[in-house]
């Protein structure tokens, strides 16, 4: 059964003896989709008493988190947006404190987060609210204070937000189950009762959040507070996670489209050809009758109709396709109007890389550059979403008539925050095609950026010898060997040095590989010193049609003097 989310929460903040109330809390709860892809956010902050604009910033930084949160791309992280968001939030503190309050003071409060999403948490933190975890009857702090003291009556906050434009925010993440409880709060709270003391109040009022709330702010008042007293209180009741059977329901609410050949119409599409038929899926050119322009039209194959897994990533390609604006990715479009399971793109008149490899044999030096800098820019639209291709090879990118390279087909691409929400479905196969993949995504180890760069550098490789670095293999095992073949080898053109930024491009271990894609397009244009090691390049890489010349002269002339030898009376 597919479980929705759902929290219950209550709170309580007062100013205390203090004439004003800078501490702020609050919980935001999506409607729709967002609530399984992002999850619930809660967050408490206490504005710096020394800080003129405390009470300010502390709401500023409430507010912009639990707003900008949801608005973070879908395929990123939870730690990658509450990075960001924090980090946004941080230098417009630093900057406004300075502007408003003429001081690097102005404007800090700290801060503590909480993202639910699935079936963890995440924490994220920085100063001297607190956030606590009771689970299995047990209480415990799971954020640490950014106290420094100077003295035993003294101490100060090391870390804050709006102090420094340079911030360093604590980050932890851990499972959670049905019927635990989050506790925030201030420090008005957590200095003048023990954690025992919050602890039994926690198990007294257990069965209502709001009176248990009220009694934490009332006891540390009468324990004589002297500052703001705030806290906030989440208790877990269900928990997203989908099962096999949520997924194969959920992708298959619109049925298979009926069979299509020319001239048949649907949804408004016409059928103009059949572009490419396998066993896992069809591709129509199409025309839209709403615009006269010519469309891809692509539907899964009914052999997979009751494999959930396939269906999940034929939806996935599109999920992605459709977030992801960039000249060099291939656009997905948003059907007019759906009755069936199929997808739309936009329609690129030309032919595959690997077509164009086998029409034109090897590129030149200059012409692999233009390709693997067009590549690159489609890459980085992916990767800046927390998005990994995973399946880059010629057969997967196109050129239109302009020489306008577009990456297609996501279908096996990694993003990052979708892997955030549980289910008992999880890609356990290796990803990619074999003699293009990285080692490790043939392993079934999760892909990254740099084992986009390995197959870009296959690519690159291929482009300019018509060959492929390792050789053909059909073992995807850990038993293959990677022994380098020399570029040069193919094509005495290439320069020793380029052959050494390809080596590294391919390399099988992702730690000696480039770890940014700028640096491997540079060094394809600008010799690497670095990549020589200060050995002189073989003779076989400098000069093989040479070396070869030579062996075989020494050959013919060793076999000539072994015959006069043999001739000699």
């Amino acid at each position: 059964m597919n479980h929705k989310l759902e929290i219950d929460y209550a709170f309580r903040s007062e100013a205390g003896v203090k004439e004003n109330n800078d501490d702020c809390c609050d919980v935001a709860v999506p409607d729709g989709p967002l609530l399984l892809s992002k999850g619930i956010a809660a967050a408490i902050a206490d504005g710096v008493s020394s800080s003129e604009g405390g009470g300010h910033a502390s709401q500023v930084c409430i507010k912009g988190f639990l707003t900008d949160y949801f608005s973070t791309p879908e395929s990123w992280t939870v730690r990658t947006s509450a990075a960001k968001v924090l980090g946004s939030l941080n230098r417009w503190l630093c900057g406004q404190g300075q502007s408003l309050y003429d001081s690097a003071m102005g404007m800090v409060t700290t801060f503590s987060g909480l993202v639910i999403k699935s079936t963890t948490a995440h924490i994220v933190h920085i100063g001297d609210c607190r956030i606590y975890l009771l689970q299995n009857g047990g209480l415990e702090q799971v954020t640490r204070d950014h106290r420094i003291w100077v003295s035993r009556e003294r101490e100060f906050l090391s870390r804050a937000m709006g102090a420094d434009p340079h911030i360093e925010i604590d980050y932890q993440s851990r499972p959670v189950e049905p019927g635990d409880l989050f506790l925030f709060t201030s420090d008005g709270v957590h200095d003048f009762l023990t954690q025992r003391e919050i602890e039994k109040i926690l198990h007294e009022q257990d069965h209502n959040l709001q009176a248990c709330a009220n009694t934490l702010v009332e006891s540390a008042l009468a324990k004589g507070s002297s500052d703001n007293v705030s806290c906030q209180l989440i208790r877990v009741l269900e928990l997203s996670q989908e099962t096999e059977d949520d997924i194969l329901r959920r992708v298959t609410d619109l049925p298979f489209p009926p069979e299509l050949r020319p001239g048949v119409s649907i949804d408004g599409y016409r059928i103009l050809r059949e572009m490419h038929a396998s066993s896992r899926s069809e591709v129509f050119l199409a025309l839209d009758g709403g615009s006269d322009r010519k469309v891809v039209l692509k539907t899964p194959s009914v052999n997979y109709r009751d494999d959930p897994a396939f269906l999940d990533r034929f939806l996935h390609e599109e999920w992605i396709g459709r977030r992801i604006d960039n000249p060099h990715i291939l656009k997905v479009l948003e059907p007019r109007r759906r009755r069936f399971l199929y997808n739309i793109s936009e329609y690129v008149e030309g032919r595959s890389l690997a077509q164009w490899m086998r029409d034109h044999g090897q590129a030149s030096l200059s012409q692999a550059r233009g390709f693997a800098g067009q590549i690159i820019e489609g890459l980085r639209s992916l990767h800046r979403m927390e998005m990994f291709h995973q399946d880059l090879k010629p057969d997967n990118i196109l050129i239109d008539r302009h020489g306008t390279l577009k990456l297609i087909d996501f279908g096996s691409a990694r993003v990052a925050g979708l892997e955030e929400i549980a289910s008992t479905f999880a890609r356990t196969t290796p990803q990619g095609t074999l003699n293009y993949a990285a080692p490790e995504c043939l392993r079934g180890e999760p892909c990254t950026r740099v084992s986009d760069i390995y197959s870009l550098g296959v690519i690159v490789y291929e482009l300019l010898t018509g060959r492929l670095p390792y050789g053909e293999s059909d073992r995807p095992d850990g038993r293959r060997k990677f022994d380098y073949l020399p570029a040069r080898r193919f094509n005495d053109t290439i320069p020793a040095w380029v052959d050494r930024v390809l080596a590294k491009a391919v390399h099988p271990d992702p730690g000696r590989r480039y770890n940014v894609m700028s640096e491997f397009l540079y060094d394809l244009s600008h010799p690497n010193q670095t990549l020589m090691d200060g050995r002189p390049t073989p003779w076989l890489e400098r000069d093989p049609l040479g070396f070869w010349r030579v062996a075989a002269l020494l050959l013919l002339a060793g076999n000539l003097l072994m015959l006069m030898l043999l001739l000699r009376p």
